[in-house]
C-alpha cells in the first residue's frame, strides 16, 4: 500500500475539483487490476459505506500499445470505404430530411461522396506516411496496481469492510 495521499481542508473535500488535482485519503485497499478495485468499491457500496469519499487511484501508470495487424492498402481503403458510407450516410439522410422532395437520390449522393471522399484522402494519407509506420494498433493506459483510497473520517471502517471481503474471498477459494 502507499503512504497518506495529502489531506486537504473540509471545503476541498467536499465539493469535486474541476481541474486535475492529486487524489486525497488513506490508502485502505490495494488490487492487482481496477476489475479487482471496482468490486472492492463495489462491496463497500452494498455496505452503505459513504462511497462518496472514496477514490480509485491507478499507480505507476503504463501507456500500453497492442498490436491488431498488419496495415495494407486493401485493409486501408476498405476502412476508409466503410467509415465513408457512414458519415455520408448519415450526411444524405439530414439533407433527405432537410428536403423531402430529394426523396432517395440525397441519401444515394451523401453515401457516394462520403466514400469517394474518404477513400481519397485516406490514401493521401497512407501514401504519405507508409514507411513511418506499418501496423494498426490500440493503445491504452493501465497501471501496475490501482489503490482505493477513503477520507480519514471513515478510513478505518473500510479497511475492515475490505479485510472481511479479501477474507471471504480467500476462504471460498
Amino acid at each position: 500500500m502507499t503512504e497518506a495521499f495529502t489531506q486537504t481542508t473540509l471545503s476541498q473535500q467536499q465539493a469535486r475539483p474541476q481541474l486535475p488535482t492529486l487524489p486525497t485519503g488513506w490508502p485502505i485497499g490495494s488490487y492487482e487490476s481496477y476489475e479487482q478495485a471496482q468490486q472492492a468499491v463495489d462491496h463497500l457500496a452494498h455496505a452503505d459505506f459513504p462511497v462518496t469519499d472514496v477514490t480509485i487511484v491507478g499507480v505507476q501508470p503504463m501507456l500500453v500499445e497492442r498490436i491488431a495487424g498488419k496495415m495494407s492498402w486493401s485493409r486501408m481503403l476498405s476502412s476508409a470505404a466503410m467509415s465513408g458510407a457512414v458519415f455520408g450516410l448519415f450526411l444524405g439522410l439530414v439533407l433527405s430530411m432537410l428536403n423531402p422532395a430529394a426523396g432517395l437520390l440525397s441519401i444515394v449522393l451523401g453515401l457516394a461522396a462520403g466514400v469517394v471522399f474518404n477513400v481519397a484522402f485516406g490514401a493521401l494519407g497512407y501514401a504519405a506516411n507508409r514507411n513511418k509506420r506499418g501496423f494498426i494498433s490500440q493503445s491504452q493506459l493501465v497501471a501496475q496496481r490501482y489503490d482505493v483510497l477513503s477520507q480519514p473520517r471513515n478510513a478505518e471502517k473500510g479497511r475492515q469492510l475490505l479485510a472481511d471481503l479479501a477474507a471471504r474471498s480467500a476462504f471460498n477459494h
